[in-house]
């Protein structure tokens, strides 16, 4: 329980940053600090049960039909990198009070809250899919961390989001194919139990989809270049980001799933090779920067590419370094990134080549610098030095050939010689030289504290380095499931990787005294193209690739959109056809002659709609043809269906109303070619549709579903009308993601009632006044309105009816709905100045409090093991036995939402209808006659 609670607490601490930001502003963070130090220290609390292989537990049912649980688990591995987000956390939110100015910044607290708590929740979850939710938030987190920063900050922040998400989906890959493979969605049980050598295909093809997921989150060559361009963020963002956060998430990735493919060539292979490579690229880039923040972003892609190649090695000795190193990178790289944005600050500049001498007037900085610099450069007593070593022990041991060994080896010492020198660069492009900024003055202490912490840190626990082993230790256990002796020390002796490192300080220290002609030839060596130019022409490519199939269906005229569809579907069936299909014998009964009156005359309404040129007519035609489907559905049994078509058909006939009082009587007569042509695509359309539903109707006999919808519905749900229990039971959240779409149409409408006109140009009006019975509204509508005002209260109260009974009968809240919305269009339309009386009636509000009943209902779910789970009972009163259930309420939800959505609707199509009427009609002439202005749509034809 501890587990969620720690991770409920950082959500809380993003609910009330905003709240601490309006109070103490800037200083919010002081609090925010003391939470994350809490919060580390409980879950530092569980280190003596981990260190012992005893990891704290928590499950909670989630998806219990697909055997998904939210389950998280913290053991050697995930403690490591959970104290790391709270703790390296704890020193940003205090960092934070004194970098950022006087102002607001609720939302930078805010989001870097929550991209802890989503950091944490992956490190800690023991399921797939909801290690993958964690995964995705923290991608989105820091999108919006990154575009945070301004606008020049807003394509590198949408770059950094397409390269993660894109590695999300190979993500998800890996766990759809993994969770049915196996049979259940718990990590450890998967690795603890799945036998991954049965299936060697398979298991390279997940171990592929992981690596493409973590190189992309912990950019790895090719895809690094997106770490950099996202420096754009303000550098406490960065801090955190590089050294505890996102980037890391690629690594912990590897780190979790070694137990499995450890030792597999297609694991191995990519991931030491992948990553010795961009060590060595991010180190060459990085000595060739200028600017200290893009020095840092390269440096941290080069140290991610040494905790790939160490995960790839997948010895006992390969990951404890990697844990170890993990550790001494969060701790120097915080602190180097935090002195940075200091030297920003204080200095304006972060350009090596315009800041000299800084040490004299900023010495406790400059030593501080230094000490982080030594980790990094691996120098002793610094912690980063003993993680080198046990790098370079890892690789020269390398489980080979021997020389495969000493070649991964010299590799290393190439990275960690460049390593070293754009170490000491970054020292000393800030710090030596003469002094040019004389005036220049500490910053004060509160806002060097959290990076004195960082940097004593890193020296404190390079000298006690062995405090470390039992962490590391078990990280080694849960990550190559056999234990190992880490054995840490500060100074172990004579060794290859001794003298190794002493090799990387020599030739370090040489790069750094040719620095000139070096950097003079690094900048002479540019290639031909980069990573953000290469990703941007894609992304164009695919852009123009998009716009030029949209542009297929582009336009309001259907004879744009209809044709790309409807040949796409003929040549798709076409296709099956002349392939052979497999088609089974059709079964007895599937034809029958009422079928075929049916269609008979559902043809000659089809027809006679083509060759009216009323659009009223064409109106009552369509209508006809609605009502004859809602006959044949009631003809195959399906009443429910045969209501909803019902009740759809009238409320076009409202819609009809409301639209046709904007247009001329009749259509603007076509030209015979052009009918001729449409004439052949809709027969040829008609025939290929009536070929292909012969073929593959009437051939497949009830199905398991039917079977066991027909079965359970009752003892499940409490209900007998199957078709509304599938959709508010057993489908429920399909119905609240279909419902909630209406919601936002809603809204979308509502925006534009009052901002936009109806059509994208207004029927110019001849100014005539209403004189006769059809222009003239009020004499025309009397009968109407006097039974509107009857009968819509009565179609109120069916509704409500129909509601109630839904879940046993025919009914429910989405044909409840129409029927209320068919009474309030009647009631809209018999109204002499509807726009008036509609702008009191709470469409959205509806639609709003229909939603939040829906989701309330789910969340009462939750008590029985998942959301939207229903509950039913009995319940006697005044001796009578009142059937209840839950889904009542979510129907209830439903119901609100429909009626929300048409009254909405309602309001936008009558906008300006009186006016328009009391003009004598848009369109129209003294007679009746339309006017010789026709109306152009915006693409040009005419109507």
């Amino acid at each position: 329980m501890i587990l969620v609670l720690v991770l409920a607490a950082l959500v809380a601490s993003a609910a009330l940053a905003p709240f601490l930001e309006r109070w103490l502003g800037r200083d919010a963070g002081w609090p925010l600090a003391a939470i994350f130090l809490v919060l580390a220290g409980v879950v530092a609390s569980t280190g003596p049960q981990v260190v012992h292989h005893r990891p704290v537990l928590v499950q909670w049912p989630w998806l219990p039909t697909l055997d998904v649980v939210f389950a998280l688990r913290l053991d050697g591995l995930s403690l490591l990198f959970a104290l790391l987000i709270l703790g390296v956390g704890a020193l940003i939110m205090a960092y934070c009070t004194r970098y950022f100015s006087h102002g607001t910044h609720a939302g930078i607290y805010l989001l870097l809250t929550l991209f802890a708590a989503s950091m944490l929740g992956l490190v800690l979850a023991d399921d797939l899919v909801l290690l993958f939710l964690f995964w995705e938030l923290t991608s989105v987190c820091s999108f919006f961390l990154i575009g945070n920063a301004g606008l020049a900050a807003a394509a590198p922040a949408n770059r950094a989001l397409l390269l993660t998400v894109m590695g999300g989906l190979g993500l998800l890959a890996a766990v759809v194919l993994v969770s049915v493979s196996a049979g259940t969605t718990q990590i450890s049980v998967i690795l603890r139990g799945f036998d991954w050598a049965a299936e060697p295909g398979f298991t390279a093809l997940v171990a592929v989809l992981l690596i493409f997921a973590g190189f992309t989150k912990s950019a790895q060559v090719p895809f690094h270049f997106w770490l950099p361009d996202a420096m754009a963020a303000s550098t406490p963002v960065s801090a955190y980001l590089h050294a505890a956060t996102m980037v890391k998430a690629g690594v912990y990735l590897f780190m979790r799933f070694s137990p499995a493919f450890a030792g597999e060539l297609v694991w191995t292979v990519p991931l030491v090779a992948g990553g010795l490579v961009t060590a060595i690229v991010g180190a060459s880039l990085a000595l060739k920067q200028h600017d200290l923040k893009a020095l840092l972003a390269y440096s941290t892609v080069s140290q991610l590419g040494y905790l790939t190649a160490l995960v790839g090695i997948g010895t006992p000795e390969a990951l404890g370094a990697a844990a170890l190193h993990t550790i001494a990178h969060a701790l120097f790289k915080a602190t180097l990134f935090m002195l940075v944005g200091i030297i920003d600050r204080e200095a304006g500049s972060r350009d090596v080549r315009k800041l000299n001498g800084l040490w004299r007037v900023m010495p406790v900085t400059a030593t501080l610098m230094g000490l982080a610099a030594m980790s990094l450069a691996g120098i002793p007593p610094a912690l980063g030095f003993v993680s080198k070593e046990k790098i370079y022990a890892s690789f020269v041991d390398f489980d080979g050939p021997e020389w495969v060994g000493w070649s991964l080896g010299g590799l290393a010492v190439v990275a960690a010689v460049l390593t070293f020198a754009y170490g000491v660069r970054l020292l000393h492009g800030a710090f030596g030289g003469p002094t040019v900024q004389r005036r220049l003055t500490e910053p004060s202490w509160p806002f060097r504290i959290p990076a004195a912490i960082a940097s004593l840190a890193g020296i404190v626990l390079g000298i006690a380095v062995s405090t470390l082993s039992p962490l590391v230790e078990q990280v080694v256990l849960d990550t190559r499931l056999v234990r190992g002796d880490p054995h840490l020390e500060l100074w172990p002796g004579l060794s290859p990787e001794l003298v190794m490192s002493a090799l990387t300080i020599a030739i370090g220290l040489w790069l750094f005294r040719a620095r000139v002609p070096v950097d003079r030839w690094l900048q002479r060596r540019q290639l031909p193209f980069s990573g953000v130019g290469v990703f941007e022409r894609c992304y164009d490519a695919l852009v123009r690739a998009g716009g030029g199939v949209s542009a297929l269906t582009r336009g309001l005229s259907p004879a744009v959109q209809v044709p790309p569809v409807v040949g796409s579907l003929l040549v798709l069936g076409a296709a099956g056809l002349w392939w052979g299909v497999p088609l089974a014998p059709r079964l007895p009964g599937a034809s029958r002659v009422e079928d075929w009156i049916v269609v008979a005359v559902l043809a000659v309404s089809v027809l006679a709609i083509t060759v009216t040129r009323s659009r009223v007519g064409a109106i009552g035609l369509l209508g006809v043809i609605g009502f004859v489907v809602a006959v044949w559905f009631l003809m195959l049994g399906a009443p429910d269906l045969a209501l909803t078509q019902m009740l759809i058909e009238f409320l076009t006939v409202a819609v009809a109303v409301l639209a046709l009082s904007r247009l001329p009587a009749r259509f603007h007569p076509g030209g015979r070619l052009r009918s001729g042509a449409v004439a052949v695509v809709a027969l040829a359309a008609g025939a290929g549709a009536t070929a292909l539903a012969l073929a593959f109707t009437g051939r497949r006999g009830p199905s398991g579903v039917r079977d066991y919808f027909l079965e359970a519905s009752k003892e499940e749900t409490g209900g007998t009308n199957v078709v509304n229990t599938i959709l508010v039971d057993f489908r429920a959240l399909d119905t609240l993601g279909e419902v909630t779409v209406l919601v936002a149409v809603a809204v979308g409408i509502a925006a534009l009632a009052d901002g936009t006109p109806l059509l994208p140009g207004r029927l110019r009006s001849t100014g005539a006044s209403p004189s006769g019975p059809i222009e003239n509204r009020a004499d025309n509508a009397i009968v109407l309105t006097v039974f509107g005002r009857l009968l819509a209260p009565v179609i109120i109260a069916l509704s409500v009816y129909l509601l109630l009974r839904g879940h046993s009968a025919p009914g429910g809240g989405f044909i409840a709905a129409l029927v209320a919305g068919a009474g309030i269009a009647l009631a809209y339309v018999a109204t002499p100045a509807p726009e008036r009386v509609s702008r009191r009636w709470p469409s959205t509000a509806l639609a709003g409090a229909g939603l939040t009943i829906a989701v309330v209902d789910g969340l009462v779910g939750l008590a029985g093991g998942s959301f939207l789970r229903p509950f039913h009972g009995e319940v006697e009163v005044l001796g009578v036995t009142l059937k209840g259930s839950t889904s009542l309420i979510f129907d209830v939800g439903v119901y609100l939402i429909v009626v929300g959505m048409v009254v909405t609707a309602l309001r936008r199509l009558g906008s300006g209808l009186s006016a328009d009427l009391a003009r004598g009609g848009p369109g129209m002439s003294e007679s009746g006659e339309t006017s010789g202005t026709e109306h152009t749509d915006r693409n040009g034809g005419s109507e």
